[in-house]
């Protein structure tokens, strides 16, 4: 089923959490809403649910108004970081708990409900824990568990509350393939809040970028990526240099070189930052002369097949004009590279950007 949100805005008290959020959903897609904390996510996914109240706009399921429809009609299946299962009730009473309150002229017959339940423990590989209870299961198990309750009544739409965020990586890493593999066998229409970027990128179809109660960006994990849409988004997805300077014609007059920018040919003399990921940037031995940032190699941290280098620019710009910016510079290479330049901590190196992305500082003009 669709699901689309129209200009919808939620205050609490002197706090807008929501300001105009609009956004379309294609039935069977998987949508990751990812943010800071208070960014708003979370509030998005209660109201899309109807377990909180929008204070403007709408919403839509199969084009049809849900904005009023109380939460036991919108077919909603959700599931918690806390898992929120009974402790009491065996996994195969949580499981069938949702079909067992339904109305009575709903409500399937108890053979029906025990060959659904026992369904959905295959789907999620854990029918052979049926009469095990909460306390007996691992984090990874239990969230299982609680999705499959969140399927059994046939959700129209699936929404998921950082699901993973109470678990080690490990078994994060092994659910977030495991919820990829399931959603592509069900095509349920889901949305889950995350604020770990790594798992928004695997995981889903679209991802939309939230910041301070707003849409920052929408698109897919490689379009968000490789073509962030602002300083905030450039700034969230991943580990990412900042260089500030003076845009002027074209380039970036930072830390004694330039850096190209076409995009702002008709900037002068105008503040700007550069925003560089530290696969990007080039390193070498410092000969007299050479473009690029002169720095000093302040740390070497060689982990596998990477080594990341910790880097202080010789020429170090005052606090005015670095807005407050760490001045430490990240570069990452192969650690092959690494120990084949034989580099040593406290070297006089320079680093050069591949690429980089450079945006007016807010306020400046071109």
């Amino acid at each position: 089923m669709s699901i689309e949100i129209r200009k919808v805005r939620k205050d609490f008290g002197a706090f807008r959490a929501l300001d105009e959020v609009c956004l379309d959903i294609a039935e069977g897609e998987l949508v990751a809403l990812l943010g800071p904390s208070g960014c708003g996510k979370t509030t998005l996914l209660r109201i899309i649910a109807g377990l909180e109240g929008a204070d403007a706009g709408s919403i839509l399921f199969g084009g049809e108004d849900a904005t009023g429809v109380h939460v036991r009609e919108r077919r909603v299946g959700f599931v918690f970081q806390h898992y929120a299962l009974f402790r009491h009730m065996t996994v195969f009473e949580n499981v069938a708990f949702g079909l067992r309150v339904k109305p009575r002229a709903q409500r399937p017959g108890e053979q029906q409900i025990r060959r659904k339940v026992h369904e959905l423990l295959g789907l999620v590989q854990l029918d052979w824990l049926a009469d095990r209870f909460p306390s007996q299961l691992s984090g990874g198990q239990r969230q299982r568990i609680a999705l499959a309750r969140a399927l059994a009544v046939e959700p129209k739409v699936l929404l998921l509350d950082e699901p993973f965020g109470a678990l080690d990586a490990k078994v994060r890493k092994e659910l977030r393939r495991w919820l990829r593999r399931l959603h592509d066998d069900l095509h349920v229409t889901s949305i889950f809040v995350t604020h770990d970027q790594e798992e928004a990128l695997e995981v889903a179809d679209r991802v939309v970028l939230m910041n301070a109660g707003r849409i920052e960006q929408v698109g897919s994990p490689q379009e968000v990526w490789d073509h962030p849409a602002s300083p905030f988004v450039y700034g969230f997805l991943g580990d990412v240099n900042l260089f500030r300077g003076r845009a002027h014609e074209g380039e970036l007059h930072v830390h004694g070189t330039r850096i190209g920018s076409p995009a702002l040919a008709d900037a002068r003399d105008a503040a700007a930052a550069a925003y560089v990921r530290p696969h990007d940037l080039d390193v070498r031995r410092y000969t007299p002369g050479a473009g690029g940032i002169v720095v000093r190699l302040d740390r070497a941290v060689v982990v596998g097949p990477v080594a990341r280098l910790e880097l202080l620019p010789v020429e170090r710009p005052k606090p005015a004009d670095n807005g407050g910016c760490d001045p430490l510079i990240e570069a990452r290479i192969p650690a092959r590279q690494f120990r084949e330049m034989g580099l040593r901590e406290g070297e006089t190196l320079v680093a050069t950007p591949r690429q980089a992305r450079v945006f007016l500082e807010s306020g400046a003009g071109i």
